[in-house]
């Protein structure tokens, strides 16, 4: 295969999406509950998105930064207006959002702190922040940084949730904290409020910027439209990406007025960042997720799902161990190999996703229904009474 062997891959292939549904060449039908990483959060070719991107398509694909994007202002306007921000700056994916408020939390440090000292981020055990250079480091994993040394310098990691081991790693030479509210990859574990709300009062204390990994949990993926909203607190620099766009490549990196400062002119940049079709579907998206009916829905929606599957936890616990999560973000820790438990899912017709920790991931687009929650729990069901058998 021409390909390069970096996925360990099922051996399906879809043809056509529609909603919550993908559908291979051969007829059969698959209930997306991996949402290809929590990206599709409206489905499949969802009709809004299609003429927004067919629109833009007969306009214009791409234009150079170096003139004025008018779709790009209009999206981060409207992100500012719903979050936390004061300027936002757009590319293609997590790890580039990551990496702009990587280099951010340094620059402000140097420039407008006056203390180009202070280069280090604390970072949590079990992250995931993207597979660049810097972001592998970022993360800590072993499995992520091996064949790729040495690594980045300048991250340090405490355990996710300990205050006090994060306090214990703050010194003379660290920037900045970077934490996701919700870890994704590391198997789906959801900081307390407690502990973001302790990070804000060190950042102020320390004078540290607070940085938030929401590329996976974020975009209404928790029911608000961003996941550290349930903890009443705000970060300084915030990364967002995969729902962002829908299916499209985007990200962006959100920042404070005090600390966007810091980038002037020839700072950062990105050739595909920001293009005339990333910011058609980004706008559309937002058209439909940031509207409070809608997260509503999601909340509904996800109540739902979480006490069928803590109904099935109890019903299956040679299986199931534990069900994790906020929303519709939600991980099965398993009691089993959870490989084994995502094949019966698929052998079912359901997707998912293995995470860390012996976890399954279940991410389903936001636009899911009532019926398609039951059924894809009828599927999880049929799959965790043949594992449970078989383990008899």
């Amino acid at each position: 295969m021409a390909v390069m062997g970096t996925y360990d891959r099922f051996d399906v292939a879809f043809e056509r999406g529609e909603g919550a549904w993908l559908f291979t060449a051969d007829g059969r039908r698959f209930l997306d509950f991996g949402g290809g990483v929590a990206v599709t959060v409206l489905g499949h070719c969802h009709p809004h998105l299609v003429t927004a991107l067919t629109a833009q398509a007969h306009r214009l694909w791409h234009c150079s930064n170096l003139y004025r994007i008018p779709e790009q202002e209009r999206l981060a306007q409207r992100l500012v207006a719903a979050s936390f921000a004061d300027a936002v700056f757009f590319c293609n994916s997590g790890a580039e959002a990551i990496e702009c408020g990587l280099k951010l939390t340094r620059k402000y440090q140097r420039v407008v702190a006056g203390a180009p000292e202070r280069f280090r981020l604390i970072t949590c055990a079990g992250a995931f922040h993207g597979r660049t250079l810097a972001t592998i480091a970022a993360g800590g994993s072993p499995k992520y940084l091996e064949g790729f040394e040495p690594k980045v310098e300048g991250f340090d990691h405490a355990p996710f949730g300990d205050l006090d081991a994060v306090r214990a790693a703050i010194g003379p030479a660290t920037a900045g904290i970077l934490v996701e509210p919700v870890q994704g990859e590391g198997g789906i574990h959801a900081a307390a409020p407690g502990f973001l709300r302790g990070l804000r009062e060190l950042a102020d204390l320390h004078g540290l910027v607070l940085l938030f990994d929401e590329v996976q949990c974020g975009i209404g993926r928790t029911g608000r439209l961003f996941a550290h909203e349930w903890a009443g607190v705000t970060p300084d620099v915030m990364a967002i990406a995969k729902g962002l766009g829908g299916g499209f490549p985007l990200g962006a990196c959100l920042a404070s007025a005090r600390v966007a400062q810091a980038f002037v002119p020839g700072s950062h940049g990105s050739t595909f960042g920001g293009n005339p079709l990333a910011m058609a579907v980004g706008n559309a998206v937002l058209d439909i997720v940031a509207e409070p009916a809608f997260l509503h829905h999601v909340r509904t929606v996800a109540d739902l799902l979480q006490r069928q599957l803590a109904a099935l936890a109890v019903r299956f616990p040679s299986v199931i161990s534990e069900v994790r999560g906020v929303g519709l973000m939600l991980g099965l820790k398993c009691a089993v190999p959870n490989r084994e438990l995502v094949a019966g899912l698929l052998e079912g017709g359901l997707l998912s996703i293995p995470a860390g920790d012996n976890v399954v991931r279940l991410l389903p687009p936001l636009i899911i229904g009532e019926q398609e929650v039951v059924q894809a729990c009828r599927i999880i069901e049929h799959a965790c009474a043949e594992l449970a058998s078989k383990a008899a």
